[in-house]
Protein backbone atom coordinates (compact mmCIF):
# COMPACT_ATOMS: atom_id res chain seq x y z
CA UNK A 1 0.00 0.00 0.00
CA UNK A 2 1.27 3.47 -0.88
CA UNK A 3 2.04 5.82 2.01
CA UNK A 4 -0.53 8.36 0.76
CA UNK A 5 -3.20 5.65 0.65
CA UNK A 6 -2.27 4.57 4.18
CA UNK A 7 -2.57 8.14 5.48
CA UNK A 8 -5.90 8.59 3.73
CA UNK A 9 -7.12 5.38 5.33
CA UNK A 10 -6.19 6.66 8.81
CA UNK A 11 -7.92 9.96 8.19
CA UNK A 12 -11.01 8.14 6.97
CA UNK A 13 -11.02 5.98 10.11
CA UNK A 14 -11.05 9.06 12.37
CA UNK A 15 -13.83 10.72 10.36
CA UNK A 16 -15.81 7.47 10.39
CA UNK A 17 -15.58 7.26 14.18
CA UNK A 18 -16.90 10.80 14.53
CA UNK A 19 -19.77 9.97 12.20
CA UNK A 20 -20.62 6.97 14.38
CA UNK A 21 -20.99 9.30 17.35
CA UNK A 22 -23.44 11.35 15.32
CA UNK A 23 -25.38 8.27 14.23
CA UNK A 24 -25.88 7.19 17.85
CA UNK A 25 -27.59 10.49 18.55
CA UNK A 26 -25.00 12.00 20.89
CA UNK A 27 -22.64 14.90 20.43
CA UNK A 28 -19.02 13.87 20.83
CA UNK A 29 -18.46 16.24 23.75
CA UNK A 30 -21.41 14.78 25.60
CA UNK A 31 -20.62 11.17 24.75
CA UNK A 32 -16.97 11.14 25.81
CA UNK A 33 -17.19 12.37 29.35
CA UNK A 34 -14.89 11.30 32.15
CA UNK A 35 -14.11 7.60 32.22
CA UNK A 36 -17.11 5.54 33.32
CA UNK A 37 -18.03 1.88 33.49
CA UNK A 38 -21.20 -0.12 34.12
CA UNK A 39 -19.85 -2.33 36.94
CA UNK A 40 -19.40 0.58 39.37
CA UNK A 41 -21.64 -1.22 41.91
CA UNK A 42 -18.89 -3.83 42.43
CA UNK A 43 -15.91 -1.43 42.52
CA UNK A 44 -16.62 2.22 43.27
CA UNK A 45 -13.10 3.08 44.50
CA UNK A 46 -11.93 4.79 41.23
CA UNK A 47 -14.88 7.18 41.55
CA UNK A 48 -14.61 7.63 45.32
CA UNK A 49 -11.54 6.18 47.12
CA UNK A 50 -13.35 6.50 50.47
CA UNK A 51 -15.32 3.44 49.33
CA UNK A 52 -12.18 1.33 49.83
CA UNK A 53 -12.82 1.35 53.59
CA UNK A 54 -15.96 -0.77 53.16
CA UNK A 55 -13.74 -3.80 52.57
CA UNK A 56 -11.35 -5.02 55.27
CA UNK A 57 -9.52 -7.21 52.74
CA UNK A 58 -6.86 -6.06 50.30
CA UNK A 59 -7.71 -6.24 46.62
CA UNK A 60 -6.43 -5.97 43.08
CA UNK A 61 -8.99 -5.03 40.42
CA UNK A 62 -8.75 -4.85 36.64
CA UNK A 63 -11.31 -3.86 34.01
CA UNK A 64 -11.36 -3.66 30.22
CA UNK A 65 -14.10 -1.77 28.39
CA UNK A 66 -14.32 -1.96 24.59
CA UNK A 67 -16.82 -0.25 22.33
CA UNK A 68 -17.67 -1.08 18.69
CA UNK A 69 -15.67 -4.31 18.56
CA UNK A 70 -13.98 -4.85 15.20
CA UNK A 71 -13.66 -1.17 14.27
CA UNK A 72 -10.10 0.18 14.20
CA UNK A 73 -9.64 3.12 16.58
CA UNK A 74 -12.90 2.51 18.47
CA UNK A 75 -13.03 3.59 22.14
CA UNK A 76 -11.23 1.24 24.53
CA UNK A 77 -10.47 1.75 28.22
CA UNK A 78 -8.33 -0.05 30.79
CA UNK A 79 -8.51 0.29 34.55
CA UNK A 80 -6.36 -1.18 37.32
CA UNK A 81 -6.62 -0.33 41.00
CA UNK A 82 -5.15 -1.88 44.12
CA UNK A 83 -6.19 -1.38 47.74
CA UNK A 84 -4.30 -2.14 50.94
CA UNK A 85 -6.14 -1.73 54.26
CA UNK A 86 -4.40 -0.16 57.26
CA UNK A 87 -6.47 -1.72 60.02
CA UNK A 88 -4.62 -0.11 62.95
CA UNK A 89 -5.94 3.35 62.01
CA UNK A 90 -9.09 2.26 60.16
CA UNK A 91 -7.50 3.48 56.96
CA UNK A 92 -6.60 2.32 53.48
CA UNK A 93 -4.17 3.30 50.74
CA UNK A 94 -3.95 2.36 47.11
CA UNK A 95 -3.24 3.16 43.50
CA UNK A 96 -5.55 3.80 40.53
CA UNK A 97 -4.37 3.68 36.91
CA UNK A 98 -6.54 4.06 33.86
CA UNK A 99 -6.01 4.51 30.16
CA UNK A 100 -8.71 5.76 27.77
CA UNK A 101 -8.23 5.73 23.99
CA UNK A 102 -10.26 6.74 20.95
CA UNK A 103 -8.79 7.06 17.44
CA UNK A 104 -5.75 9.37 17.70
CA UNK A 105 -6.52 10.56 21.23
CA UNK A 106 -5.37 9.03 24.50
CA UNK A 107 -5.74 9.98 28.15
CA UNK A 108 -3.75 8.26 30.91
CA UNK A 109 -4.06 8.88 34.64
CA UNK A 110 -2.12 7.69 37.67
CA UNK A 111 -3.44 8.46 41.14
CA UNK A 112 -2.41 7.38 44.64
CA UNK A 113 -4.96 7.71 47.42
CA UNK A 114 -5.35 7.53 51.18
CA UNK A 115 -8.64 7.05 53.03
CA UNK A 116 -9.44 7.31 56.74
CA UNK A 117 -12.63 6.41 58.56
CA UNK A 118 -14.06 7.31 61.97
CA UNK A 119 -16.80 5.47 63.83
CA UNK A 120 -19.80 7.68 64.55
CA UNK A 121 -21.81 5.17 66.59
CA UNK A 122 -22.20 1.43 66.99
CA UNK A 123 -23.28 0.88 63.36
CA UNK A 124 -22.22 3.87 61.25
CA UNK A 125 -18.94 5.32 59.95
CA UNK A 126 -17.75 8.40 58.13
CA UNK A 127 -14.84 8.09 55.69
CA UNK A 128 -12.82 10.73 53.88
CA UNK A 129 -10.22 10.31 51.15
CA UNK A 130 -7.66 12.30 49.21
CA UNK A 131 -6.00 11.31 45.96
CA UNK A 132 -3.23 12.91 43.93
CA UNK A 133 -1.45 12.09 40.71
CA UNK A 134 -0.85 13.01 37.08
CA UNK A 135 -3.09 13.26 34.01
CA UNK A 136 -1.58 12.94 30.55
CA UNK A 137 -3.30 13.73 27.26
CA UNK A 138 -2.02 13.13 23.73
CA UNK A 139 -3.54 13.65 20.29
CA UNK A 140 -1.28 12.31 17.52
CA UNK A 141 -2.56 14.28 14.55
CA UNK A 142 0.75 13.88 12.68
CA UNK A 143 0.20 10.16 12.11
CA UNK A 144 -2.66 11.09 9.77
CA UNK A 145 -0.41 13.12 7.46
CA UNK A 146 2.73 14.86 8.73
CA UNK A 147 3.01 16.86 5.49
CA UNK A 148 -0.43 18.44 5.86
CA UNK A 149 -0.31 21.68 7.96
CA UNK A 150 -3.74 20.81 9.36
CA UNK A 151 -2.36 17.67 11.02
CA UNK A 152 1.25 18.74 11.61
CA UNK A 153 1.13 19.56 15.32
CA UNK A 154 0.53 16.87 17.93
CA UNK A 155 -0.91 17.72 21.34
CA UNK A 156 0.95 16.41 24.39
CA UNK A 157 0.08 17.74 27.83
CA UNK A 158 0.62 16.54 31.40
CA UNK A 159 -1.01 18.16 34.40
CA UNK A 160 -1.19 17.36 38.13
CA UNK A 161 -4.43 16.09 39.56
CA UNK A 162 -5.95 16.10 43.04
CA UNK A 163 -9.25 14.76 44.33
CA UNK A 164 -11.38 14.34 47.42
CA UNK A 165 -14.10 11.98 48.59
CA UNK A 166 -16.45 11.51 51.53
CA UNK A 167 -18.71 8.57 52.39
CA UNK A 168 -21.17 7.71 55.13
CA UNK A 169 -21.68 3.96 55.49
CA UNK A 170 -23.03 1.12 57.61
CA UNK A 171 -23.09 -2.65 57.12
CA UNK A 172 -26.01 -2.41 54.69
CA UNK A 173 -25.90 0.96 52.86
CA UNK A 174 -23.67 3.89 51.91
CA UNK A 175 -23.92 7.45 50.57
CA UNK A 176 -20.94 9.21 49.00
CA UNK A 177 -19.84 12.44 47.34
CA UNK A 178 -16.55 12.87 45.51
CA UNK A 179 -14.46 14.96 43.12
CA UNK A 180 -11.73 12.53 42.01
CA UNK A 181 -10.44 14.77 39.22
CA UNK A 182 -10.01 18.37 40.29
CA UNK A 183 -7.87 20.44 37.92
CA UNK A 184 -7.18 24.16 38.05
CA UNK A 185 -6.60 24.36 34.29
CA UNK A 186 -8.14 22.49 31.35
CA UNK A 187 -6.27 19.69 29.68
CA UNK A 188 -6.46 18.75 26.00
CA UNK A 189 -8.05 21.95 24.68
CA UNK A 190 -7.14 20.99 21.11
CA UNK A 191 -9.12 17.76 21.39
CA UNK A 192 -11.94 17.01 18.97
CA UNK A 193 -13.81 16.06 22.14
CA UNK A 194 -13.86 19.72 23.20
CA UNK A 195 -11.86 18.94 26.37
CA UNK A 196 -14.91 17.45 28.11
CA UNK A 197 -12.79 14.56 29.41
CA UNK A 198 -10.68 16.96 31.45
CA UNK A 199 -13.14 19.10 33.35
CA UNK A 200 -13.85 18.75 37.05
CA UNK A 201 -16.32 15.91 37.58
CA UNK A 202 -18.55 15.52 40.63
CA UNK A 203 -20.05 12.19 41.69
CA UNK A 204 -22.87 11.29 44.07
CA UNK A 205 -23.24 7.60 44.87
CA UNK A 206 -25.46 5.41 46.98
CA UNK A 207 -26.43 1.77 47.47
CA UNK A 208 -28.10 -0.55 49.95
CA UNK A 209 -28.17 -4.31 50.46
CA UNK A 210 -31.37 -6.05 51.51
CA UNK A 211 -32.41 -9.68 52.04
CA UNK A 212 -35.04 -11.19 49.76
CA UNK A 213 -34.74 -14.53 51.53
CA UNK A 214 -32.02 -16.63 53.14
CA UNK A 215 -30.22 -17.24 49.82
CA UNK A 216 -30.96 -14.12 47.75
CA UNK A 217 -29.94 -10.52 48.39
CA UNK A 218 -30.88 -7.46 46.35
CA UNK A 219 -28.67 -4.41 45.85
CA UNK A 220 -30.02 -1.22 44.22
CA UNK A 221 -27.31 1.36 43.50
CA UNK A 222 -26.91 4.69 41.78
CA UNK A 223 -24.08 6.87 40.50
CA UNK A 224 -24.78 10.44 39.42
CA UNK A 225 -22.07 12.43 37.59
CA UNK A 226 -21.92 16.12 36.73
CA UNK A 227 -19.45 18.39 34.99
CA UNK A 228 -19.87 21.98 33.87
CA UNK A 229 -21.00 22.12 30.25
CA UNK A 230 -21.79 18.41 30.10
CA UNK A 231 -25.30 17.00 30.71
CA UNK A 232 -25.73 15.37 34.11
CA UNK A 233 -25.85 11.56 33.89
CA UNK A 234 -27.38 9.10 36.34
CA UNK A 235 -26.71 5.37 36.46
CA UNK A 236 -29.40 3.31 38.18
CA UNK A 237 -28.85 -0.39 38.76
CA UNK A 238 -30.34 -3.37 40.53
CA UNK A 239 -28.44 -6.61 41.23
CA UNK A 240 -29.60 -9.92 42.69
CA UNK A 241 -26.97 -12.02 44.48
CA UNK A 242 -27.62 -15.75 44.90
CA UNK A 243 -25.84 -17.39 47.84
CA UNK A 244 -23.26 -14.59 47.59
CA UNK A 245 -21.67 -16.35 44.61
CA UNK A 246 -23.62 -15.33 41.50
CA UNK A 247 -24.83 -11.84 40.68
CA UNK A 248 -27.31 -10.90 37.96
CA UNK A 249 -28.20 -7.28 37.39
CA UNK A 250 -29.36 -4.57 35.04
CA UNK A 251 -28.23 -0.97 34.71
CA UNK A 252 -29.86 2.03 33.04
CA UNK A 253 -28.03 5.25 32.21
CA UNK A 254 -30.02 8.40 31.54
CA UNK A 255 -28.13 9.08 28.30
CA UNK A 256 -30.23 6.20 26.89
CA UNK A 257 -27.88 3.31 27.59
CA UNK A 258 -28.81 0.01 29.22
CA UNK A 259 -26.64 -2.86 30.43
CA UNK A 260 -26.97 -6.45 31.51
CA UNK A 261 -24.42 -7.50 34.15
CA UNK A 262 -23.33 -10.92 35.43
CA UNK A 263 -20.74 -11.68 38.11
CA UNK A 264 -19.25 -14.71 39.87
CA UNK A 265 -17.61 -14.57 43.33
CA UNK A 266 -15.66 -17.64 44.45
CA UNK A 267 -12.98 -17.82 47.16
CA UNK A 268 -11.68 -14.29 46.83
CA UNK A 269 -11.99 -14.12 43.04
CA UNK A 270 -14.52 -11.95 41.24
CA UNK A 271 -15.26 -12.14 37.52
CA UNK A 272 -17.78 -9.78 35.95
CA UNK A 273 -19.16 -9.13 32.48
CA UNK A 274 -21.31 -6.27 31.25
CA UNK A 275 -23.02 -5.78 27.89
CA UNK A 276 -24.16 -2.22 27.26
CA UNK A 277 -26.35 -1.08 24.37
CA UNK A 278 -28.22 2.02 23.29
CA UNK A 279 -31.98 2.29 23.80
CA UNK A 280 -32.75 5.34 21.64
CA UNK A 281 -34.68 4.89 18.38
CA UNK A 282 -31.50 5.45 16.36
CA UNK A 283 -29.74 2.63 18.23
CA UNK A 284 -32.60 0.15 18.02
CA UNK A 285 -33.42 0.93 14.43
CA UNK A 286 -29.92 1.02 13.02
CA UNK A 287 -26.37 1.11 14.36
CA UNK A 288 -26.17 -0.35 17.87
CA UNK A 289 -23.56 1.31 20.04
CA UNK A 290 -22.69 -1.93 21.88
CA UNK A 291 -20.01 -2.04 24.58
CA UNK A 292 -18.37 -5.09 26.16
CA UNK A 293 -16.89 -4.83 29.65
CA UNK A 294 -14.92 -7.48 31.56
CA UNK A 295 -13.69 -7.17 35.15
CA UNK A 296 -11.45 -9.38 37.27
CA UNK A 297 -10.66 -8.94 40.97
CA UNK A 298 -8.73 -10.80 43.64
CA UNK A 299 -9.16 -10.16 47.36
CA UNK A 300 -6.57 -11.20 49.94
CA UNK A 301 -5.97 -10.97 53.66
CA UNK A 302 -8.61 -10.65 56.37
CA UNK A 303 -12.09 -11.58 55.22
CA UNK A 304 -10.97 -12.31 51.65
CA UNK A 305 -12.87 -15.63 51.53
CA UNK A 306 -16.14 -13.91 52.43
CA UNK A 307 -18.25 -12.54 49.58
CA UNK A 308 -18.20 -8.76 49.30
CA UNK A 309 -21.63 -7.62 48.14
CA UNK A 310 -21.88 -4.01 49.33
Amino acid sequence: MKKSDHNNKKRFAVIYLLLLFAVTGNKVAAQQKAFNYTQYMDNLTPFNPAYSLLDKAGSINALVRKQWVGIDGAPVSYLINGNLPIESINGAAGLIVFDDQIAIERQTELNAYFAKGIQLDQESYLAVSINAGLRNYTANYSILDATDPTFRNDVRETKPNIGFGIMYYTDWYYLGLSVPELSVTSLGTASVQNASNFRNHYYFSGALLTDINEDIKFKPATLISYAKGVPMTADISGTFYMKGAIGLGINYRTDKEMSGIMSINIRGFHVGYGYQFGTSSTNLGGFNNATHEVSLSYRFGKGAMDSKLL
